[in-house]
């Protein structure tokens, strides 16, 4: 299982939003060691709870700057953020239950593929506008 890297590509030039995102990609990495490395269901277990709670309030958090800026991609950004809090919740639920197979890794890391991607394009936009306003 490969790490992911908080890369130059990945800031927005926002610190907080930056900060948070690096905490994130440390989450997701603690998650894939755990399972690759065969760690016990309760070691994993405490990490995907950290993992969606970090989510949810880095999304909040997300979501509360672009609310008090007026940002006018604030709409589409939400959507985005509640359907992927929902997908990581069924993804990491069923690694909770089943353990870590193959099918469940191969699902998580394309669904942390997605968020990247949603880094290098929306957040970056996101930390552009809060940068001007």
């Amino acid at each position: 299982m490969s790490r992911y890297e908080f890369t130059k590509n990945l800031e927005t030039g926002n610190a907080t939003i930056d900060n948070e995102h690096r905490e994130l990609i440390q989450a997701v990495n603690k998650l894939l060691e755990a399972c690759s490395a065969g760690k016990g269901r309760a070691s994993m277990d405490e990490t995907i709870k950290f993992l969606n709670s970090y989510v949810n309030q880095h999304f909040s958090h997300e979501e509360q700057l672009q609310k008090q800026r007026s940002y006018p991609g604030f709409t589409a950004h939400r959507a985005f953020h509640e359907k992927y809090k929902q997908t990581l919740k069924e993804i990491t639920s069923q690694i909770s239950i089943s353990g870590p197979t193959i099918e469940e890794l191969g699902k998580l890391n394309k669904h942390i593929s997605l968020l990247m991607s949603h880094i290098r394009t929306e957040d970056k936009k996101l930390g552009a506008f809060l940068s001007q306003s």
